[in-house]
C-alpha cells in the first residue's frame, strides 16, 4: 500500500502588528514576497503570500523570538529591546545575522518635568523604576553604581512617574510628543534602538535551501539606500 506523501510545512516568518509589519512591507517587496492581506483590516493571525511555501504569522512583538527560537515560526524580526530582554531568559537557539535598520528609535529614561534626576542618581542613591524592560533598566542603573526598585509595566508608562508609582521610567522614544503631552522629560539615552532577522538555528541547516534566498534578499533589501 502506497503512503501518503508528507507535504511540508511552509517557511513561517513571524512579525509583529504596527510599525515593524510597515516597514518591513518594502523590504518583503523588494525580495519579490507580496503579503496577501493586512493585520489592521483582518483578524486573521496567518496571512498567506504570492510564495506558495511562504507565510507571515502575526504575533505580539515580544513572542517573536519565543516563536522563532521554539520552531513555531522559521524567521522573524524583532527590536533589540526585545531581543536583549528575551535573551536574559532564553538562552540560544536564535540567529540574529543583520540588522535591518527599521523601526529605529531610542530607549532612554524619563522623568516628570521638574524632576531633579541628576541628584536622584548620584553614586549609592536608590530609584524607583517604571519599565516593561527590566533587563535594559537594571544594566543601566548598575553601570552608574545606583540602585533602583523595578516595577514592571506593560502599558500606559508615562503615568508612573505622574502618580506617585515610580521616580522615572525606562522606555522606547521616537519623537518624544508623548513624553511632552504628559509633562515628562527624556534625561538620559541608554541605546539606540532598531530591528533584527532573526533565526531558528536548527531550520537554518535543515532548510537553509529554502530560507537562504529570502536571508539574501532582505539583507539586500535592508542596505538599498530607499530602505534607509
Amino acid at each position: 500500500m502506497t503512503q501518503p506523501q508528507r507535504v511540508a510545512r511552509p517557511i513561517t516568518f513571524a512579525l509583529s502588528k504596527g510599525r515593524i509589519f510597515d516597514e518591513t512591507l518594502p523590504l518583503l517587496q523588494a525580495a519579490g514576497i507580496e503579503v496577501l492581506g493586512s493585520p489592521d483590516s483582518s483578524r486573521k493571525l496567518i496571512l498567506p503570500t504570492n510564495q506558495d511555501n511562504l507565510r507571515i504569522i502575526i504575533v505580539r512583538a515580544t513572542d517573536v523570538p519565543t516563536y522563532v527560537q521554539y520552531g513555531a515560526a522559521d524567521l522573524g524580526i524583532a527590536g533589540k529591546d526585545v531581543l536583549h530582554e528575551h535573551s536574559e531568559q532564553h538562552a540560544g537557539g536564535l540567529y540574529q545575522p543583520v540588522d535591518l535598520n527599521i523601526a529605529r528609535c531610542r530607549m532612554s529614561v524619563a522623568v516628570a518635568q521638574g524632576f531633579d534626576y541628576e541628584n536622584a542618581v548620584r553614586q549609592g542613591s536608590r530609584l524607583r523604576v517604571a519599565t516593561k524592560y527590566t533587563r535594559a533598566a537594571r544594566e543601566h542603573f548598575a553601570s552608574k553604581g545606583v540602585y533602583v526598585d523595578l516595577i514592571k509595566l506593560y502599558g500606559s508608562m508615562e503615568l508612573a512617574p505622574l502618580v506617585g508609582l515610580a521616580d522615572a521610567i525606562v522606555d522606547l522614544v521616537s519623537t518624544g510628543g508623548t513624553l511632552k503631552a504628559n509633562h515628562l522629560e527624556e534625561v538620559e539615552h541608554i541605546a539606540a534602538i532598531s530591528s533584527r532577522l532573526v533565526l531558528n538555528q536548527a531550520a537554518l541547516k535543515t532548510r537553509q535551501a529554502e530560507l537562504q534566498p529570502i536571508i539574501d534578499a532582505l539583507m539586500q533589501a535592508a542596505i538599498e539606500p530607499s530602505h534607509n
